[in-house]
C-alpha cells in the first residue's frame, strides 16, 4: 500500500511513535439499550468479539490476555479500546473506574471509547475529558456509531436514533476537547454513491480526527438475512467496494486518521458478500491500485483541511 495516499491508523501510529501500536477490545459486559427496540439490522456480537474476551470477564483478564495476544504479535504500545456494545452505558463512577483502569495500564497510548450518539451524555465526557488532561500524551476518542447520515436508513436499520442526535453528540464531544471519530457503514440498502458522499461530508463538517469504514455485510441469523433473502439488494464485491472507497475517501481531509478501510466477519457466520478469501494485504494492494489509475489520495477534494 502506498504511504502517503491514505493517512491509516498503523501507519499514522508508527510514525508518532516509532513502533507499531494495537488496539485491545474490551468489553464492559453492558448490552446495547436499542437491543430492548429490537437492535440494529444488520448486527450480531459474535462478529466482531475477539477470542481473548472469553474467559473470566473481569477487565484486567481482558487487558492481561490483549497484551499477551499483541505481544505474540510484536505490539508492546496499544489503545484500549471499548469497541463491544455502548460502552458508555452504565453507573458512572463505575465507567469511570474501567477507563481510568485501562488507561493506567503498561504501554497504553489511550483510550478508544465507541458509543452511540444518543448514549453520551455530559457527566461521562467531563470525565473523560479530564483522564485525558492528566496526561498530555494520552489520547482519549470518542468514537460514534453514525452509520449514514439519511435519516430514511437510519430507520431503515434500525439506529433508533436521528442524524441530529449525531450532530449535537459530535459537537459536546469537541466542546470538551476529546477526540473524534465516527463509524460508517458503506452499501446499506437503498444508498448510492451520491448518498454515500453525503454521509462523508456531513460527518467530516465537525473536524473528525478518526474515521472507520465498514462495507455491510449479511451476516447470518440477523434481521438483515430476512430482508435479503425475501428482498435481495444490492451487495458489493471487493473490486466495486474499494472503487467507492476510494472515491470517499479523496473527500475525507487528509489528516484524519482512518482506523478501518472494510469489514471482517468469519466466513461461516457471513451470508454476503463473500470475497473469495481475498486477504488484507490483497485489498490494500487492489485499493492502491485504483486510487493510482484513477490519480486519487485522501484529501485531493477535501476543500478545508478540518472538514470536507
Amino acid at each position: 500500500m502506498t504511504v502517503n495516499k491514505i493517512n491509516l491508523f498503523s501507519q499514522h501510529y508508527r510514525r508518532k511513535y516509532g513502533q507499531p501500536v494495537g488496539k485491545i477490545s474490551l468489553s464492559l459486559g453492558q448490552v446495547c439499550p436499542n437491543r430492548r427496540f429490537g437492535g440494529c439490522i444488520y448486527c450480531a456480537p459474535v462478529s466482531f468479539t475477539p477470542y481473548y474476551l472469553a474467559g473470566d470477564g473481569s477487565l484486567a483478564g481482558q487487558l492481561a490476555r490483549g497484551r499477551q495476544y499483541l505481544k505474540a504479535r510484536k505490539f508492546e504500545r496499544y489503545f484500549a479500546y471499548f469497541q463491544q456494545e455502548t460502552s458508555t452505558v452504565g453507573p458512572l463512577a463505575e465507567l469511570v473506574a474501567a477507563f481510568r483502569e485501562a488507561a493506567g495500564g503498561p504501554n497504553c497510548v489511550g483510550l478508544i471509547i465507541s458509543t452511540r450518539p444518543d448514549c453520551i451524555d455530559d457527566a461521562i465526557l467531563q470525565e473523560l475529558a479530564a483522564i485525558a488532561a492528566e496526561d498530555q500524551s494520552r489520547e482519549v476518542l470518542i468514537e460514534l456509531g453514525l452509520q449514514s447520515a439519511h435519516e430514511q436508513t437510519l430507520k431503515l436499520i434500525n439506529r433508533n436514533h436521528s442524524f441530529q442526535d449525531f450532530v449535537d453528540a459530535a459537537q459536546r464531544v469537541k466542546a470538551v476537547g476529546l477526540a473524534l471519530g465516527v463509524h460508517l457503514i458503506l452499501g446499506l440498502p437503498g444508498e448510492d454513491f451520491q448518498k454515500m458522499l453525503v454521509t462523508v461530508q456531513e460527518a467530516c463538517r465537525f473536524g473528525l480526527d478518526a474515521l472507520k469504514f465498514h462495507h455491510l455485510q449479511v451476516i447470518k441469523n440477523t434481521p438483515l438475512e430476512r430482508i435479503y433473502q425475501e428482498t435481495p439488494f444490492t451487495v458489493y464485491g471487493a473490486y466495486d467496494y474499494l472503487a467507492i472507497l476510494a472515491r470517499l475517501l479523496a473527500h475525507v481531509p487528509s489528516e484524519v486518521v482512518i482506523h478501518r478501510l472494510w469489514s471482517s466477519s468469519k466466513p461461516e457466520i457471513l451470508l454476503q458478500p463473500l470475497w473469495h478469501g481475498l486477504r488484507a494485504q490483497q485489498l490494500h494492494e487492489m485499493l492502491a491500485e485504483i486510487m493510482g489509475s484513477e490519480e486519487l489520495w485522501q484529501g485531493k477534494f477535501s476543500r478545508l483541511s478540518s472538514g470536507c
